[in-house]
């Protein structure tokens, strides 16, 4: 007789090595998150202070590069297509390690995440596309509200301080690294310009020369290093946005290990080229991208525009919808139980903060209003507004749950053998047993030793006044 099937747990607890990779990428997603957050209030500072709002402009409209070479750019575009090429090489090894070495290798865990990240970016833009209708907008921003900031959402978790589960926070991972793969189709699809031939041929090219130079061992950054640039200039002259030539790369990278490895040359590079990502590339980028002029009728337009408005709702409204939606209906289908730890609102409460959408709706703002300043500062007003928002939506939802994540946590992280490894992950290892029981037999045998002390007190203070008794018989 066939055993009856255990149904899946969605969002269940990670496996010990994932939960230690996810634990360390956060970590460092966490700390470049806090930078963005610095780095865009600096921006806004800087572009509204009627005295610096000059220099602002000054230095980011300032061009350097070789003009032969088609790279005469300035300040401002060498942060979005220059910078933003390592946050996506990044997020194109994630996305490797993710198909071989993650949840999204087992097509049944890739399920959850890959659907909810699809309705969390086909939902903003069909609120985006409804709203823009209504109102007679242009539908050239539809693309805007589709994409999360991890970094950034991750900060706003720093602020508020909350103890989201580890569980819940790879989902939000995974959302992320998925979304990054189609914001980045999405740029290349939607958003490339008239091809140069010849530069696209050449960055093949050398592309296929920084496959070949993988696949046969051959290590060195004075060899990457130069190629990596002379790629990422041929794609920038090709037409198709330079960040394709920083994913295209990463997703070229081994991402599983060989025997003997502790890493392999993808996790190596990554461990090494992400805090640069997260704590220099992406800030700056957001240093030189969000300094728009905020104002109280500039407020008032983000929510008079068609545009903006759409680009408002799709973070807050279409994302929130989109991912719960996709979550649960996912859940649904494939008979996965939630697992016992959650409950649906804290899956309500990620998809909120999911809204935050900085880094790549910024650069897709300025993608599809490129020509029309005026719209493109109001976009991107308007991103940083939804993102406001979905941030503070999702801090009273999260800080309502706050105390039940502590207590996860703790669970999480008890570690009573000190063995170095989580409880929770040794519960079918026969030796943490008989660890623990060596440690209850010691605890016991110091009760033990402590009730017979204060048994022998006590029967020694009985004993006093029997004695006394004694010393006053007879007469008086």
């Amino acid at each position: 007789m066939t055993a009856p099937r255990t149904p899946r747990k969605a969002l269940g607890r990670l496996s010990l090595p994932e939960r230690t990779f996810v634990a360390d990428a956060l970590r460092t997603e966490t700390v470049g998150g806090v930078l963005l957050l610095f780095a865009a209030v600096t921006a806004l500072i800087w572009a509204n202070v009627p005295a610096l709002r000059d220099s602002y402009e000054s230095v980011s409209h300032f061009h350097l590069g070789p003009e032969a070479l088609g790279l005469n750019l300035s300040v401002a575009h060498w942060a979005a297509d220059g910078l933003l090429a390592v946050f996506f090489f990044v997020a194109g090894v994630e996305l490797k390690r993710e198909l071989v070495a993650g949840d999204l290798r087992d097509p049944k865990a890739a399920a959850l995440p890959v659907v909810a990240a699809l309705c969390g970016m086909a939902a903003p833009a069909l609120v985006y596309i409804f709203t823009t209708t209504v109102g007679g907008g242009s539908l050239a921003g539809w693309a805007v509200p589709t994409a999360t900031d991890i970094a950034f959402a991750l900060a706003v978790l720093a602020v508020i301080g909350t103890s989201l589960p580890s569980a819940l926070r790879a989902f939000l991972l995974t959302l992320a690294v998925v979304d990054d793969l189609f914001a980045i189709l999405i740029i290349a699809v939607f958003f490339t310009s008239d091809l140069n031939f010849a530069a696209l041929g050449g960055a093949v090219a050398g592309l296929a020369v920084f496959w070949l130079l993988l696949r046969k061992g051959v290590r060195g950054w004075y060899v990457y290093v130069p190629l990596a640039l002379v790629v990422w200039g041929l794609m920038y002259n090709s037409g198709i946005h330079a960040t394709i030539a920083g994913v295209a790369m990463g997703l070229m990278l081994r991402c599983h290990r060989r025997e003997g490895e502790e890493q392999s040359p993808g996790e190596h590079i990554e461990h090494i080229v992400r805090p640069f990502s997260a704590g220099l590339a992406v800030p700056l980028f957001a240093l030189f991208s969000a300094g728009v002029a905020v104002s109280g009728g500039a407020l008032v337009d983000v929510f008079a525009q068609p545009e903006t408005l759409g680009v408002v709702l799709g973070l807050v409204v279409g994302k929130m919808f989109g991912i719960f939606g996709g979550t649960w209906l996912t859940a649904r289908f494939t008979r996965a139980s939630l697992s016992e730890d959650l409950a649906w609102a804290d899956v309500f409460a990620v998809s909120a903060l999911a809204g935050i959408g900085f880094t790549v709706s910024l650069l897709i703002g300025e993608l599809a209003f490129e020509g029309d300043a005026a719209m493109t500062d109001s976009v991107k007003a308007a991103v940083l507004t939804g993102s406001l928002i979905a941030a503070v939506l999702a801090t009273v939802l999260l800080k309502v749950r706050n105390a039940k994540y502590r207590k996860l946590a703790e669970e999480e992280e008890r570690d009573e053998d000190l063995s170095g490894v989580p409880d929770v992950y040794e519960q079918d290892d026969p030796a943490y047993h008989l660890r623990m029981a060596k440690i209850h037999e010691r605890k016991a045998a110091e009760h033990r030793r402590l009730a017979r002390e204060k048994a022998d007190e006590r029967d020694g203070l009985a004993e006093v006044p029997d004695r006394a008794g004694e010393d006053h018989d007879g007469p008086a």
